[in-house]
């Protein structure tokens, strides 16, 4: 048999990155998508001499012209994980930076556009065929300081339940996950334009922040569930985070 695929976006780090090393480990060919050309090539080189199948490809997913000639580059998709995104800024709606609402919008939203659009195509063709949206809890509930992100987390949720909707009697499978409270390296970091003190304010007395590692367990578990089973949404959270503005914190 013809190893199947998975294609991930934002592949570089992060979520991306363990999630492809989850999917490889469970017998995957995995195509690495991201911006970053020498952290792609150097996670498709780990997880080659791992025994594993791996393909890095820089993209960026709001070049919509980009996504079209990388989609042209494979003959199959058998899973998509829609993961490239991310936040700026924690400024309220009425002090915030229009272009940091574009921004997260573009890399957000038509970034889960542009990809599966270009390879829907080839996961309807596959016959077995999974997307992924990594949304957010922001995506679901807002909060104060997080209202760009939480406008474009809304939209990628709204593609998600829509896609689930269109692709009704097709063979794809939907699935949302939706991480809340997650420490990687560079989340926080960029969020607060490289501030590295109010990053770490962000998870400051949490004694156990979820990691990028937990979640790409769960997308890694509900892709490779039998076929006829679709895991429509997944929300999942540290036990310190029951809501996001309830948030345990030891002093």
């Amino acid at each position: 048999m013809t190893t199947r695929t998975a294609v991930i976006t934002g592949a570089s780090s992060g979520i991306g990155a363990a999630t492809a090393r989850r999917l490889a480990e469970a017998g995957f060919r995995v195509v690495l998508a991201a911006r970053r050309k020498e952290r792609i090539e150097a996670l498709a080189a780990e997880l080659t001499e791992a025994g594993h199948e791996a393909v890095p490809y820089v993209l960026d997913v709001t070049d919509r012209d980009a996504v079209a000639t990388f989609a042209d580059h494979f003959d199959r998709c058998d899973v998509l994980v829609n993961n490239a995104g991310g936040a700026i800024g924690a400024e309220t709606v009425g002090a915030s930076d229009p272009a940091d609402w574009r921004a997260m919008y573009e890399v957000n939203v038509m970034g889960v556009l542009h990809v599966t659009q270009a390879l829907l195509p080839a996961l309807v063709a596959s016959g077995d065929g999974t997307i992924v949206v990594l949304s957010s809890t922001a995506g679901h509930i807002q909060y104060e300081g997080g209202g760009g992100y939480a406008a474009a987390k809304h939209g990628a949720h709204a593609i998600a339940g829509t896609l689930r909707l269109e692709l009704c009697g097709e063979p794809v499978r939907v699935i949302e996950i939706a991480p809340g409270m997650v420490m990687t390296d560079e989340f926080a970091v960029n969020r607060f334009r490289g501030d590295e003190d109010k990053a770490a304010a962000v998870y400051e007395g949490v004694a156990e922040p979820l990691t990028a590692d937990d979640v790409a367990d769960t997308v890694a578990w509900t892709v490779t569930r039998p076929s006829h089973v679709n895991v429509d949404l997944m929300v999942i959270r540290p036990r310190a985070q029951a809501a996001q503005h309830k948030v345990h914190r030891e002093r």
